[in-house]
């Protein structure tokens, strides 16, 4: 038996369903027959990817690893199969927050100058620790502060560095002081964004965090949590340059590290302009 096409999308809606029957429901075929699409592909690869034991079926470690894989090959057939890009190959470049900060415009700029039949498509994806590049969403990422597990597979290259800001209420006490410290935001609500934010726990010392956090999905979110003044944050100068907001205020964070940048991208590439657009990266961080 090959697999196919249809085996790996039956092997994705499983593993974001979590049910063979919502899954089914989705694809619109029914239970037995997902359940032997599943089997085949497991039977091909000759690895388990979903574990039965439970109602609510998991994926095994192979399946987590090789769901990322499988999600790499349908975004790229799909890709493929766009009707609105044929004759036109855009280069994507992930992002999960702020981009290139203040350096943003002038790379978009000057690829449309120097590439002008290769259009640069930029993408914010909230939901993914890789900002896409992983998951065939996206042809290169820019990552802030990355877990060493979400580089496995990559190439990377450092681009630079950022200082953090606190972000506080602009009509706050906060607000007034030219500089803040971590003590100084510890007795505050901190909203963070647990899957593609920088600010963790960790970046206070041990027994010094926040009282409370609360959790955002996005940037957008974030932002309208602190404006509202229920909350208060910490990210980079990337953010000052790209989210300016009459209802925040940004102000120097002194004893906070400051964040890594690193572009990232898969080996081998998926766009034959990944090399000129690090390199291009690199320029207009320089200039």
């Amino acid at each position: 038996m090959t697999a196919d096409l249809r085996h790996l999308r039956a092997f994705l809606a499983i593993a974001a369903e979590g049910t063979v029957t919502r899954a089914a429901a989705r694809l619109h075929v029914t239970q037995p027959a997902l359940s032997r699409t599943l089997r085949q592909l497991e039977q091909h690869l000759g690895v388990r990817l979903v574990d039965r034991s439970t109602h609510h079926l998991r994926l095994t470690a192979a399946g987590e690893s090789y769901r990322q894989r499988a999600e790499a090959a349908v975004a790229a057939v799909d890709a493929a199969l766009d009707p609105a890009r044929a004759g036109t190959w855009p280069l994507r470049l992930g992002h999960a927050w702020s981009a290139l900060g203040v350096h943003t415009t002038s790379l978009l700029r000057r690829w449309a100058r120097a590439h002008p039949d290769v259009p640069l498509e930029l993408l914010r994806l909230d939901d993914d620790r890789s900002a896409g590049v992983l998951r065939g969403r996206s042809d290169v990422a820019i990552l802030r502060d990355p877990a060493p597990e979400t580089l496995t597979s990559l190439r990377t290259a450092r681009l630079l560095t950022e200082h953090r800001f606190a972000v506080v209420p602009s009509d706050g006490p906060l607000a007034a002081r030219p500089e803040l410290s971590l003590a100084d935001l510890a007795a505050e609500p901190v909203a963070m964004n647990p899957i593609t934010g920088s600010t963790t726990r960790g970046l206070w010392p041990p027994g010094a965090g926040p009282a409370r956090v609360i959790d955002v999905g996005n940037t957008d979110d974030w932002l309208i949590t602190i404006a509202a003044g229920r909350a208060v944050g910490v990210s980079t100068e990337a953010t000052v340059a790209v989210y300016p907001n009459p209802d925040v205020a940004y102000v120097p964070l002194t004893d906070a590290p400051p964040v890594t940048v690193v572009l990232a991208w898969p080996e081998p590439v998926t766009h034959p302009s990944v090399p000129a657009l690090v390199d291009l990266a690199f320029e207009v961080v320089a200039d």
